[in-house]
């Protein structure tokens, strides 16, 4: 039985719990509320009680957009863009995303888990309890199939839940070159496989001009389709392909991106339930200019999450929490919708929302305590972390500096 001071959950502003407590039996939550309103016959099962000395408590923090898994990185290319290049002038030369698959694929399995595995573990430090790994930086069975497996590898090695999601329409590898319906194609025969291995919950692709067409994208997600699998998509990032309503009409679990999304695409994932996906890391670190429509999503109801998009090409960057601040300051999102972001909104993109992302009786037992007064300043502050400690599925994983 565990006292901390406020507990954030769904139902409420903030869902604010004055000395609450949780309940925690078998990796799951029993019991959730105010101290005094614990029933007798839950209070006598108690085995050990722990006091968290006026502690915020919310749920385990969701990263529900990364590409962990990679080999190398493209600083190089950071310095170029502030020359002037634009991110499709770098892709078109043979840079961005080919750049990554080259060092991905000389690089051993041992070396990618290694990295991928202190990524995750950087990410952890700030409250995450769960993370979607993409793949996309093999670009071929073989290659996309290691990224896949070292994804895994992270789930089973360290405490953290782990999504796996197929992005092998990232870009057309230079085998295929000129030739991307071929290599669609061959994409969705590799899902067969995969499946067949236990590698993927879900599939990507990227639908822009330097990209896949709607038209591929479309025989990708029909091919997911017939095999059960859930889909999502990079969308409207770099222009309006009206990639969001072709998802939506796949009953896309998430859109991802959206700063050129339409009123169109704005209806089409009201109506299919698909969650808006913000990445404010790759729209500060390509210099975008022109934000996600968030009136619109918000008039829509459309649930709005956040996520790193942690990549080597458009964000490097590795801190949920600063996330947070960027949307509230870039996107103008509120404290509240950009923690609902990374935890009830993220928890439904990865198709979780059932047991994850809230603090409620049959979620799982994943929380954070955090040294601030209020969960507001959990957006407030940046360059610091305030995590105290985390737990997942009912077990300690991290502590954090002391108070």
């Amino acid at each position: 039985m565990a006292p901390p001071s406020a507990v954030p959950g769904a139902d409420e502003p903030w869902g604010l719990v004055d000395d609450g407590g949780l309940l925690v039996e078998d990796g799951m939550l029993r019991w959730v509320g105010p101290c005094h309103a614990l029933p007798p016959e839950l209070a006598e099962r108690i085995a050990q009680q722990v006091a968290l000395e006026g502690a915020l408590v919310t749920p385990g923090l969701i990263d529900c957009h990364t590409h962990l898994v990679y080999g190398g990185h493209r600083a190089r290319e950071f310095e170029l863009r502030l020359c002037g290049a634009s991110y499709e002038d770098i892709a078109r030369a043979g840079g961005g995303i080919r750049a990554t698959v080259t060092a991905t694929r000389v690089a051993t399995d041992a070396a990618l888990y290694r990295a991928a595995a202190d990524r995750a573990a950087t990410l952890m430090a700030e409250g995450v309890t769960t993370i979607e790994i993409k793949s996309g930086y093999g670009l071929s069975e073989e290659h996309e199939a290691r990224c896949l497996r070292v994804a895994r590898r992270i789930a089973r090695q360290l405490p953290v839940t782990v999504r796996t999601t197929a992005l092998a329409a990232h870009a057309v590898p230079h085998e295929y070159a000129e030739r991307p319906d071929a290599y669609i194609d061959a994409a969705c025969q590799w899902l067969t496989r995969w499946q067949g291995e236990g590698l993927v919950d879900a599939v990507d692709a990227f639908c822009d001009q330097i990209a896949f067409t709607p038209a591929q994208v479309q025989r990708l997600f029909e091919a997911a389709r017939a095999l059960g699998l859930p889909v999502k998509l990079h969308a409207e990032q770099l222009s309006n392909q009206h990639g969001a309503a072709l998802a939506a009409h796949f009953g896309a679990l998430s859109c991802d991106h959206l700063e050129h999304l339409d009123d169109a695409g704005v209806a089409a994932m009201a109506q299919a339930g698909t969650v808006a996906v913000l990445l404010p890391g790759a729209y500060y670190f390509l210099r975008e200019t022109r934000c996600p429509p968030v009136a619109a999503l918000r008039a829509a109801g459309v649930p709005i999450a956040l996520a790193t998009d942690h990549n080597p090409g458009s964000a490097p960057g590795l801190s949920l929490l600063l996330m947070l601040n960027m949307a509230c300051t870039f996107f103008r999102l509120t404290p509240e919708e950009a923690l609902r972001g990374v935890t009830v909104h993220a928890a439904r993109a990865l198709g979780l929302g059932a047991t994850h992302g809230m603090l409620r009786a049959g979620a799982a037992a994943d929380f954070v305590l955090w040294n601030v007064g209020s969960p507001a300043e959990l957006a407030y502050w940046f360059g610091c972390n305030p995590c105290l400690r985390v737990v997942r599925a009912g077990v300690e994983t991290h502590q954090g500096a002391p108070s």
